[in-house]
């Protein structure tokens, strides 16, 4: 009996705390007309403290969501185009001698930031991913011998253009890894996109207000830790992981062959922190199967790896994921 009591008294606090979300999403939706799924997916990144994976065709207002995102929460933003001659220096920073002081000195780079955008990830070579793998795992850059902390919150939205190819560097697994939600944008629909065309005509362009400040939120990813997750909820997680690695388990051997490998046990994590956080989007101060269902394809679309043979017969890993949902047995 105890239980439910803290239960209640959990969705008192989350429903109390999570009052901004409201106010946060009116604000963006002034400037970012339909896409309610990237501010979602956003949101949920930012409470989780997870980066973010975009994939879509240009002009889908990705980069104006996180700008609009940063403006709301007074947070310095930062884009970065990653070209094939990029450094790691250009993203960095680097020691630059000064002839007064008679030193090296330390000129912080672009990434010393709370919201970076990673324009077309996909362009830049082998060593600067690993520069930017490091501040997004670590939260720390190394300039010489020295280590910088970056800035809470601390977010990478990258941006992957799957139409053009040519001149473009397949990203390692281990730093897809890294990206807690991969989401693959669509065009908005006829309506929306009449409404697009208003807004840019307009005489001026709608600005969202700044409503919160960067220490709100990270007070409110402690909150969302509070969020109640029960132990049938984890097993049901550590279930779906499981799929994607042993789908024979699960009555899936039709995908034995069609999976390299499956999803990390970061993939478990990224499962149970992005679930929280959409309960707390939604309002509530405990998980339900359904919050787990709502951002699995995200969570988990570019952690599984297909075969020669999944590519032959045209399957995909959003396939895969929603066989799993129906074969694995709900709480």
């Amino acid at each position: 009996m105890e239980q439910s009591v803290d239960i209640k008294a959990i969705n008192e606090r989350i429903k109390e705390e999570s009052s901004f979300v409201d106010l946060l999403t009116m604000e963006m939706n002034k400037v970012i007309v339909g896409q309610k799924h990237l501010v979602e997916g956003l949101l949920i990144g930012l409470l989780s403290d997870g980066h973010i994976l975009l994939e879509g065709v240009p002009g889908l207002a990705k980069t104006l969501a996180i700008n609009t995102l940063a403006t709301i929460v007074d947070a310095k933003f930062s884009r970065i185009q990653f070209t094939p001659d990029l450094l790691p220096a250009d993203l960095l920073g680097t020691m630059i001698y000064s002839q007064k002081k008679e030193e090296f000195i330390v000129k912080q780079g672009p990434i010393f930031t709370n919201f970076v955008l990673a324009d077309e990830i996909n362009r830049a070579p082998a060593k600067v991913q690993s520069a930017l793998l490091e501040a997004m795992q670590e939260r720390q850059v190394t300039i010489g011998e020295t280590t910088y902390p970056l800035e809470e919150p601390f977010l990478v939205m990258a941006t992957q253009n799957p139409i053009e190819q040519e001149g473009t560097y397949p990203l390692p697994e281990a730093q897809v890894d890294r990206f807690m939600l991969k989401l693959v944008l669509d065009y908005p629909k006829k309506d929306e996109e009449q409404m697009i065309i208003r807004h840019n005509l307009a005489k001026t362009f709608p600005k969202a207000s700044t409503i919160l400040k960067p220490e709100d939120i990270i007070r409110a990813r402690q909150v969302v830790k509070d969020v109640y997750m029960d132990e049938k909820i984890e097993k049901y997680i550590v279930d779906i992981t499981f799929a994607t690695r042993y789908p024979e388990q699960y009555g899936l051997e039709k995908f034995k062959d069609m999976i390299s490998y499956g999803a990390s046990p970061r993939a478990s994590i990224s499962l149970s922190m992005a679930s929280k956080a959409f309960a707390f989007i939604k309002r509530r101060g405990y998980v339900i199967p359904e919050d787990v269902r709502a951002i699995c394809h995200d969570v988990l679309r570019h952690r599984i790896g297909l075969s020669y043979e999944a590519e032959a017969n045209n399957v995909t890993s959003e396939e895969i994921i929603s066989e799993i949902l129906n074969q694995v047995e709900v709480p």
